[in-house]
C-alpha cells in the first residue's frame, strides 16, 4: 500500500509541509554580491559602466570600480581581482588580451556589448582640409607636427598601433615621437591647437562626444595597422572563466548587456560635463527605460525577485 493512502488528506498536507521546508530555489553566492569591474579611464568605459553599476544597484547588488591601464585589467581578470570588463575593443586590444584567452585565463563573452564603433588616427577639420588626409600624408607635415602624434594613457593599445609605426618606420614615421597622456589630457590638447588653428594628429575613437563637440576628420589609409573602415571596431565583455558558473545571474546581465553609440555618447556627454558617470547613467535611464527590457530579461534582483520591476523602482527614488 502506497504510503498515507488510507488517509487521503495527508499526501497535499505533505507536499505542502515538504515544500515549506525545502531550501529556496534561488540562491545567489553571497560573494557574488560585490560585482568588481575595471575601468581604463575612457569616458566610453565609465559610461557603460556606470549603466551596469546602476542596474546592478537596483538588483541589490554592491558594484565597484578600479582604475587600470589596459594590460593591468586583463591581468586582474586572470588573478579573479576584477570580474568584469566592459571595454574590449576587437581587434585593436586582441594582441593584449590574446594570450590570457589562449592559456583559458580570460573568458570573453560571444555577443559584444557593441558593434559599429571606430578607432584610429583622426585630425582637425581643418588639417585635414590642408591635405593631410590619410596616414601616407603624416611625414608630409613632421614640420607642423612637431615630430609628434597625440595619445592616451600610457600601457593603451592605441598607443601601441603609434609607437610601432615609429619603430618600424611605417608611412614614414620614423623619428616621430609618441606623445602619452590621458583621455582628457589629449582632448584638452587637441582643444589648445584648434583654438590656433595649429596642425595636430590624435587618437580619435567613437563613440565619444568629441565627434560632435569638435570639428574632426578620421585619417584614411591606415588599415594595415587599425584595421579596415577606420579601424572598425567590436567591443565585448571580458570575464574570469570561472564567473558565470560561480554568479550566474549578474553573468546573464553581462550577457544581455548592448548599448549603442547613440546611448554612449549621450551618457559620455554627461560625464564629460563633470557628472559621475552612475549620475550620468542614471539620469539617462531614468528618460529611456526601455532599454531595461532587454538587458533584465531572465535576471533576478540579490534576493531573488524579478529584476526588471526591481530595478524601474530603483530608479523612480
Amino acid at each position: 500500500m502506497p504510503p498515507n493512502s488510507a488517509f487521503p488528506g495527508l499526501p497535499a498536507l505533505g507536499v505542502s509541509i515538504a515544500l515549506l521546508c525545502a531550501p529556496a530555489a534561488w540562491a545567489e553566492d553571497a560573494a557574488c554580491k560585490t560585482v568588481r569591474f575595471a575601468d581604463v579611464g575612457w569616458s566610453d568605459i565609465a559610461a557603460t559602466t556606470g549603466l551596469a553599476s546602476v542596474v546592478l544597484e537596483g538588483l541589490g547588488y554592491k558594484p565597484t570600480v578600479t582604475m587600470a591601464s589596459v594590460p593591468i585589467a586583463f591581468a586582474s581578470i586572470k588573478a579573479k581581482q576584477i570580474d568584469a570588463f566592459l571595454g574590449y575593443w576587437s581587434p585593436s586590444m586582441t594582441p593584449i588580451i590574446e594570450p590570457f584567452i589562449k592559456a583559458g585565463q580570460i573568458r570573453v563573452l560571444e555577443r559584444p556589448n557593441l558593434v559599429g564603433a571606430k578607432y584610429t588616427l583622426a585630425v582637425p577639420a581643418y588639417l585635414y582640409e590642408k591635405g593631410l588626409k590619410t596616414f601616407a600624408d603624416i611625414a608630409g607635415f613632421r614640420k607642423e607636427l612637431d615630430g609628434k602624434l597625440h595619445g592616451i594613457e600610457p600601457g593603451n593599445d592605441g598607443n601601441a598601433l603609434m609607437q610601432r609605426m615609429i619603430d618600424k618606420n611605417e608611412y614614414g614615421l620614423g623619428g616621430f615621437r609618441l606623445v602619452e597622456s590621458s583621455e582628457a589630457g589629449m582632448l584638452a590638447e587637441v582643444q589648445r591647437a584648434a583654438r590656433g588653428s595649429r596642425a595636430i594628429v590624435f587618437l580619435g575613437w567613437e563613440p565619444h562626444p568629441m565627434n560632435v563637440q569638435m570639428k574632426m576628420k578620421y585619417l584614411e589609409g591606415g588599415d594595415a595597422v587599425f584595421g579596415p573602415n577606420f579601424g572598425e571596431a567590436k567591443v565585448f565583455t571580458a570575464i574570469p572563466p570561472s564567473y558565470e558558473a560561480r554568479c550566474p545571474n549578474v553573468a546573464t546581465l553581462l550577457k544581455n548587456l548592448q548599448f549603442s553609440t547613440d546611448v554612449e555618447n549621450a551618457v559620455m556627454l554627461g560625464i564629460l560635463e563633470k557628472a559621475r558617470p552612475n549620475a550620468a547613467a542614471r539620469a539617462y535611464l531614468k528618460k529611456n527605460p526601455a532599454l531595461l527590457d532587454g538587458w533584465l530579461q531572465g535576471v533576478k534582483t540579490f534576493s531573488g525577485q524579478d529584476g526588471l520591476p526591481a530595478v524601474a523602482a530603483a530608479l523612480r527614488r
